[in-house]
């Protein structure tokens, strides 16, 4: 995995969420998240603010910074805790392959459960907070229970998450009911090409275009997963 370096706000999600004699305050830490979380859910990505999680709480936006650094460690704190509502699995070698795309279609699932979140998760790239790590730690730990190298787990580990995330990212921004809409636009356009100039294009049009929910992301977790199973040493066949 390659990233900047971690900054000092990450450290912070180790310490104790709120220090002795907060409990009478009546904003914390554990409050703004969710309400960032219920901003993204209803409004989505672009509606997050300080000062609209602030209108959330009746409160003003530099009340917030006693508990949240910046914008940024707050996107950082509401994806993590999304992440918390993953399951994670029991790492076992004999079917470890499924509990790889298991744990990636829940990964999935989760980031699709709260509108375009999956925005952040791309802009995030490595895991640092504490239920990022929890889901990377168990999908190596599968990895590994599986037979694959430890430097094919770690590649693995970071192909997986990409890939979940990207496609992930990609659905959410045609969610709302548009995404038949969208295929059937692009089906159309590729109707109005020249032939002669894009055969292979225009031929397999309907192909290109199939839109059955999860299709193309299973086709790829079955791909990643037998590929890295095959190039790392794993056990089982793909399942």
């Amino acid at each position: 995995m390659t990233s900047a370096a971690p900054r000092s706000s990450w450290s912070g999600q180790w310490q104790e969420k709120e220090k002795g004699g907060s409990r009478r305050q009546p904003l914390t830490r554990e409050r703004i998240v969710e309400a960032a979380l219920r901003i993204v859910d209803t409004e989505g990505m672009d509606a997050l603010s300080m000062r609209r999680v602030g209108q959330e709480l009746d409160t003003g936006a530099a009340s917030l910074y006693a508990h949240v650094g910046n914008k940024e460690e707050l996107v950082e704190l509401v994806l993590d805790l999304a992440y918390s509502e993953i399951e994670l699995e029991r790492p076992d070698p004999a079917e470890w392959q499924e509990q790889v795309k298991r744990l990636l279609r829940r990964s999935r699932d989760v980031l699709l459960g709260h509108r375009d979140l999956a925005k952040a998760a791309v802009v995030a790239n490595v895991p640092m907070t504490p239920h990022a790590m929890d889901v990377a730690e168990n999908m190596i730990a599968i990895l590994r229970a599986g037979g694959l190298d430890e430097q094919t787990a770690a590649y693995g580990v970071d192909l997986l998450g990409l890939y979940t995330t990207a496609t992930t990212f990609e659905t959410s921004t045609r969610s709302g009911g548009n995404s038949e809409e969208f295929t059937d636009q692009v089906l159309a356009y590729f109707g109005t090409i020249p032939a002669d100039r894009y055969p292979m294009i225009t031929s397999m049009a309907v192909a290109l275009t199939r839109n059955v929910w999860g299709e193309r992301f299973e086709f790829g977790l079955d791909i990643l997963v037998a590929g890295l199973a095959r190039h790392g040493g794993g056990t089982g066949p793909a399942a």
